[in-house]
């Protein structure tokens, strides 16, 4: 398949897009896949990953998306990658034309948003101009009050599935993060990874693989990097590898080069953004996440310590597994740093390698059970066939509803900057931490 990237004007503002590039297709279903971004995260993966095993089936699949570090992801993965500008708002009106004009020149059957500006892009372009069905992902804690309720939403947590239908949302359904368990696999060759860090073979290595974003992350990478820098200060044999990059780089720089103080040699490394971060999860012994990252450690065979926040730590285990099937991948402490909370759980980790060996292989087997990347494809078009099927054009008193909530949204956080007060979050976590806390 021929990709964007290969034609004229590819990586510009959608707008210098000619229709002549418009190609017949002979599959079942064609589908544009929108993800919110290509930055290294996991709905952004899943977005590729399901859409290249949904292609896999027969149908075809356009990636819309910005340039970004996954784009040779999705090219490896076969997808055709239409470019978009990184310089827009979110949502925007720009993209909703594009998309409107996109579907009309490829004949799309149904346009999938992952998070909520993309949902609303498509929800307002394409599906209020020409009635096209329009489904939406939403991989965050919490789902932005004002999509439309008609819009069949998808969730990754079954507590979210029923808190969504209780707030009046007409179809969710349930697709728990996807794992690829062909390519994240324990039989991964990572040798190179453990031998560029320069570590003792007898040395206990924890990956945390992330974005260091300030929303969600950062609490939880500074505990780490006190931990572990405590942990080596007093003898034990440790490091942690963070891989990712991000707006909290900063920060997180400061709390290892402390840690590396503490500790008195190189306890934690900062190794940046990898494009291909498997060789971090295969070298592991131990893996701290939260989400789709946390998912794809076990898928590795590797023990994993959940991470959220509030200071928020626990040993994923037979005892512990259900929380985090019916909660998520995640979880809210009680408002200490964390450090105590990890450590507890980080400990018997470090002196037991019996104890790593037994938790990975149970991490795989649920891995292999009930996070397949085949079996997310297969319910993934169930429910693109169901949209299709139910799809009913917007209404005007829902188009109002929807317009107004965005709006109110952004004037919200254009008040926060000018007034210099904490800014309502794109992914809406501080509801969600609110109504875990209510509970």
């Amino acid at each position: 398949m021929v990709s964007s990237s290969e034609r004229p004007g590819a990586g510009s503002h959608p707008d210098v897009r000619d229709a002549a590039w418009a190609a017949d297709c002979t599959c079942d279903m064609n589908i544009v896949v929108y993800a919110h971004s290509m930055e290294l995260g996991g709905s952004q993966l899943n977005a590729i990953e399901i859409g290249q095993a949904t292609q896999a089936l027969g149908h075809n699949v356009l990636l819309v998306a910005e340039d970004g570090a996954l784009s040779p992801i999705a090219e490896k993965a076969g997808l055709e990658h239409i470019k978009i500008s990184t310089r827009r708002s979110r949502p925007s009106p720009g993209v909703m034309n594009f998309l409107t004009r996109l579907v009309e020149r490829r004949r799309i059957d149904i346009v999938h948003g992952y998070e909520w500006p993309p949902a609303i892009d498509a929800w307002l372009g394409p599906h209020r101009a020409l009635g096209t069905p329009v489904i939406a992902t939403v991989m965050s804690a919490a789902v932005a009050p004002f999509l439309p309720r008609s819009m069949p939403l998808v969730v990754g947590v079954e507590l979210l599935r029923q808190r969504c239908l209780d707030d009046g949302f007409r179809s969710v359904a349930l697709v728990e993060p996807p794992v690829d368990v062909h390519a994240n696999t324990p039989q991964f060759d990572g040798i190179g990874f453990r031998a560029r860090l320069q570590l003792a073979p007898d040395t206990t290595l924890v990956v945390v693989v992330c974005r260091l974003a300030h929303e969600l992350k950062l609490e939880g990478l500074l505990a780490a990097c006190r931990t572990v820098g405590r942990l080596v200060s007093e003898g034990r044999n440790v490091h942690l590898a963070i891989v990712g990059d991000g707006p909290a780089r900063a920060e997180v720089e400061a709390a290892a080069a402390m840690a590396n103080a503490v500790g008195g040699s190189s306890v934690v490394s900062l190794l940046g953004e990898l494009q291909d971060p498997r060789p971090a999860y295969a070298t592991a012994d131990v893996v701290l996440g939260m989400g789709g990252s946390a998912l794809r450690g076990m898928a590795f065979g590797k023990p994993l310590i959940v991470q959220g926040e509030a200071g928020f730590w626990k040993l994923c285990d037979p005892r512990t597994v259900s929380q985090f099937l019916n909660e998520g991948w995640f979880g809210l402490g009680s408002g200490a740093d964390g450090s105590d909370a990890l450590r507890s759980a980080l400990e018997p980790l470090i002196a037991n390698s019996a104890l790593r060996q037994s938790l990975g292989v149970f991490g795989r087997k649920l891995i292999l059970d009930r996070f397949s990347l085949e079996g997310a494809a297969r319910t993934q078009v169930l429910l693109y066939e169901q949209a299709i099927s139910q799809s009913a054009p917007a209404t005007a008193a829902e188009i109002v509803r929807v317009s107004w909530g965005v709006g109110r949204h952004y004037l919200r956080r254009r008040l926060a900057h000018v007034f210099r007060t904490p800014s309502p979050a794109d992914d809406f976590n501080a509801r969600q931490r609110q109504l875990s806390k209510n509970r």
